[in-house]
């Protein structure tokens, strides 16, 4: 893994916990070589979500997230890893408790995706609410002319009332 640059603070950061990291590592490293290794995966793991380009995990500064980081089960930190856990969450309150610019840019592609999501959403709603208010629009101007004509076909047929209609009378009989 390549060195974060040195003028970042959470650079700076992360490089302190790779030093811790690789002192804990070469101290057990003769004894136990499987917990060298597992604190080898913490530390790295440290790293990449201080400086915020984590490879397996969503990028917060959590226990959570470094175990799911380093590839191991969250009880290794919190059980048998307790100094580095503590090292974690100083080193985070150190860098200000925010990820680095990767996870910061992934969560801000998400909002951004979102954003766009929700515009094309809203854009399709303004369209469909201009064409229901032309529907009704035309509607009312339509139900007003058949009101119009129903008005004046019931005058004409008041005017034909008044008239008898001799064709429906029959003749008369002589």
């Amino acid at each position: 893994m390549t060195a974060p640059a040195p003028d970042t603070g959470a650079a700076r950061v992360a490089g302190l916990a790779r030093i811790v990291g690789e002192a804990l590592a070469l101290t057990s490293g003769d004894a136990r070589p499987e917990e060298a290794k597992e604190i080898r995966a913490i530390t790295d793991a440290m790293v990449r979500l201080l400086i915020g380009t984590p490879l397996r995990s969503e990028g917060q500064l959590t226990i959570v997230s470094l175990a799911t980081e380093a590839g191991l089960r969250r009880n290794k930190l919190t059980h048998k890893y307790t100094g580095l856990k503590d090292l974690f969450y100083a080193l985070a309150k150190a860098n200000g408790d925010r990820p680095g610019p990767a996870a910061e840019s992934a969560r801000t592609r998400r909002q951004q995706a979102d954003l766009v999501r929700v515009r094309a959403e809203r854009d399709e709603l303004r369209a469909q609410t201009q064409l229901l208010a032309r529907v009704v629009q035309v509607l009312e101007i339509e139900n007003h002319r058949l009101k119009e004509t129903n008005a004046v076909l019931q005058r004409h047929r008041t005017a034909q009332a008044g008239i008898p209609d001799l064709a429906s009378r029959g003749r008369p009989t002589l």
